[in-house]
């Protein structure tokens, strides 16, 4: 398992841009980690611009910035990276208490153990 610490943000309905919101803590068990390359190499192979994986939130872990308080659903985005295409995910939610988008800074695929 991996555990993440990563930058924050939250974006309001309506909104124009993002807020940094603190850091959000979480794990990544070694089944995600499975989906996660093999969202990669879906991505390399077929050349879709994104993949979405569900979470699970009962072995995630989650621990979000007080300001921001439980999500409703989370999700990793698996995107490639411009000109070297290797894979990055970032974990996508929303905040239970008003549906704020919730999403973290990406995280290489490969840098997981």
């Amino acid at each position: 398992m991996n555990t993440l610490t990563i930058k924050g943000w939250c974006k309001t309905s309506g909104a124009q841009k993002s807020t940094p919101m603190g850091d959000i803590h979480f794990r990544v068990n070694e089944a995600d980690h499975l989906r996660l390359e093999k969202a990669e190499e879906r991505l390399q192979e077929t050349h879709e611009p994104e993949a979405m994986i569900d979470v699970d939130m009962s072995t995630m872990e989650l621990i979000t910035p007080e300001e921001c308080g439980p999500l409703s659903d989370c999700q990793f985005r698996v995107y490639l990276s411009a000109g070297n295409e290797r894979g990055q995910f970032h974990l996508v939610g929303h905040r239970a208490s008003d549906g704020s988008l919730i999403y973290t800074n990406s995280v290489m695929i490969d840098q997981l153990g």
